[in-house]
C-alpha cells in the first residue's frame, strides 16, 4: 500500500512522512522571535559563513601557488580500515600508527574537522589536494576558478561516516602512547574547538559543518553523529585515561558542551499526544521537528538511532530526572514496537522478512509518527507501509530492520534503580 506518493501527493501533509528538510537561512532565522535565541542563530551562521570563505580560500591559495588547474584529489577509502582503533595499545606508538596520524594532522580542514570516507592510511595530504575525496564536481564547479571567490564545497568537514569523532579518537590513542607528540595534541585542540564551533545553540549540531544546506543542517542523530560527539566530549571533560593531557579549561567547555547537547536531546524527542516516544533520523534545527533526510529516508521514528541516544543517555554518570523520564519512555516505546517471530534476511534480491522461533526481538527502521507503523521509503520519495513494495535498488541497498533496540533495553533492566 502507497502511503505517500512524493511531496506533491496531496495526503502528504495528512500523514506527514514527507516533510523536508530546510536549511538554516537569514529569512528562516528573521521568522524566530525578536531576542537572544534570534541573535544567537544569527551569530552562528555568521560564523559559519566566514568558516567556509575561510576554508575556500585556503585550497584557492594553495592551488595558485602550486600552479594546478584543479585540486588533487585524495584517496577513497574505509575509515575504520584505515584508522584503526581496536589495535593493541602498544601499536600506537608504532611507526605505522604516527605515519597515519601525520596523515589525520595534513588532512584537517581548516577550520579544524576532517571530511568523510577519506583512506588515511594511504598519505599525508599534499599542497593542493582537496580534504574529501569525493567527486570533483562536489568541490568545485566548472568556471569556479575564473571566480574564484564562490567556489563550492561539499562535505569539507563534516560528523557523517563517523567523520572527524574518528580522526580525534585515533589521535588521542597515538597521544597516549607515542613519545613527541606536541603536533598531535595541537590537532586534537583544533578538533575539538571545531565541535564547538559546529554545535548549535541548542545544543544539537549539523552533520556537515561549516553549513552545507538542506538535511545537512539539521540535528543529525543518523549514523551516530551527535552520540559519538557527546560521548568523545564527555571523555574530554572527565581527563581520565588516555584524555589526561586534555587541559582543566578545555574539559570545563567540554562539560558545558555535553550538557547543553543532552538538553537538545530531551527537546527533540519526539511527543505523541503529549507522550514522549523516540528520536527521528534527523530534526530540523529551527523547529526541531523530525524532517526527512534523503529522498528515502522518511520523516519518521527512527528505531537504530533512537536506540543509540537512549545508550547514551544510560551511560551518564548522574541522569537528571529529565534523562530518566526520557528513557524510560523511549523504552516503553521499543516495548511496544518490537516485532516478534520474526528475522531478517539480506541476500542477492533484498532483505526480507522470514518467520523465525529464535525468540528475538526485531524493529523496523522507521515508524510513521502517531500511528507507529513500519514505513518504508524509495528513491522517488515515496513511503510505503510495505517492503515488498520498494524498488529492488532499495531493498537491497538499505538495512530495514534491526535489533539495536534490543541491546537498549536489555542494558536499560540493569539501569533501573
Amino acid at each position: 500500500m502507497l502511503l505517500v506518493l512524493a511531496a506533491a501527493s496531496s495526503q502528504a501533509a495528512v500523514i506527514g512522512t514527507s516533510a523536508p528538510a530546510q536549511s538554516i537561512t537569514v529569512e528562516r532565522i528573521a521568522q524566530l522571535p525578536p531576542g537572544p535565541r534570534q541573535e544567537a542563530w544569527r551569530k552562528y551562521l555568521d560564523r559559519s559563513l566566514r568558516q567556509k570563505e575561510a576554508d575556500r580560500a585556503v585550497l584557492l591559495a594553495e592551488l595558485k601557488a602550486e600552479g594546478l588547474a584543479e585540486p588533487l584529489i585524495p584517496p577513497y577509502g574505509s575509515s575504520a580500515r584505515s584508522m584503526p582503533l581496536t589495535q593493541p595499545v602498544e601499536w600506537y606508538a608504532s611507526a605505522a600508527a604516527r605515519r597515519i596520524a601525520d596523515a589525520i594532522v595534513s588532512f584537517q580542514t581548516p577550520a579544524g574537522g576532517w571530511s568523510k570516507n577519506l583512506n588515511l592510511a594511504d598519505h599525508a595530504r599534499r599542497k593542493g589536494e582537496s580534504f574529501a575525496p569525493n567527486n570533483l564536481s562536489h568541490f568545485l564547479s566548472p568556471g569556479d576558478f575564473d571566480t574564484p571567490a564562490d567556489p563550492h564545497w561539499n562535505y569539507v568537514g563534516t560528523l557523517d561516516n563517523d567523520a572527524t569523532t574518528t580522526e580525534l579518537q585515533f589521535l588521542v590513542k597515538v597521544i597516549a602512547e607515542a613519545n613527541d607528540t606536541a603536533v598531535y595534541r595541537a590537532s586534537f585542540f583544533r578538533g575539538i574547538e571545531y565541535l564547538f564551533a559546529a554545535q548549535f545553540p541548542n545544543g544539537g549540531w549539523p552533520q556537515v559543518w561549516p553549513l552545507e544546506g538542506g538535511y545537512h543542517d539539521a540535528i543529525t542523530y543518523n549514523d551516530g553523529a551527535v552520540t559519538q560527539t557527546l560521548e568523545l566530549l564527555e571523555a574530554a571533560a572527565d581527563r581520565y585515561g588516555m584524555f589526561a593531557f586534555v587541559p582543566a579549561d578545555l574539559a570545563n567547555r567540554a562539560r558545558e558542551s555535553v550538557k547543553r547537547g543532552v538538553d537538545g536531546m530531551l527537546e527533540t524527542q519526539i511527543l505523541d499526544n503529549g507522550r514522549r516516544t523516540v528520536w527521528g533520523q534527523q530534526h530540523d534545527a529551527l523547529t526541531l521537528q523530525p524532517v526527512a533526510g534523503r529522498n528515502y529516508e522518511p520523516r519518521a521514528e527512527c528505531s537504530s538511532e533512537s536506540a543509540s541516544i537512549m545508550l547514551f543517555l544510560m551511560s551518564l554518570p548522574d541522569p537528571s530526572p529529565e534523562v530518566m523520564a526520557a528513557v524510560g519512555a523511549a523504552a516503553a516505546w521499543f516495548k511496544q514496537t518490537a516485532i516478534h517471530g520474526k528475522a531478517y534476511k539480506r541476500g542477492p534480491s533484498g532483505g526480507q522478512l522470514q518467520d523465525s522461533a529464535d525468540g528475538k526481538s526485531l524493529w523496523a527502521r522507521y515508524y510513521e509518527i502517531g500511528t507507529h507503523r513500519p514505513i518504508f521509503g524509495d528513491r522517488d520519495k515515496s513511503v510505503h507501509d510495505n517492503m515488498a513494495e520498494i524498488s529492488e535498488e532499495r531493498k537491497k541497498g538499505y538495512s530495514w530492520y534491526n535489533s539495536v533496540p534490543q541491546t537498549a533495553l536489555d542494558r536499560y533492566a540493569e539501569w533501573l534503580p
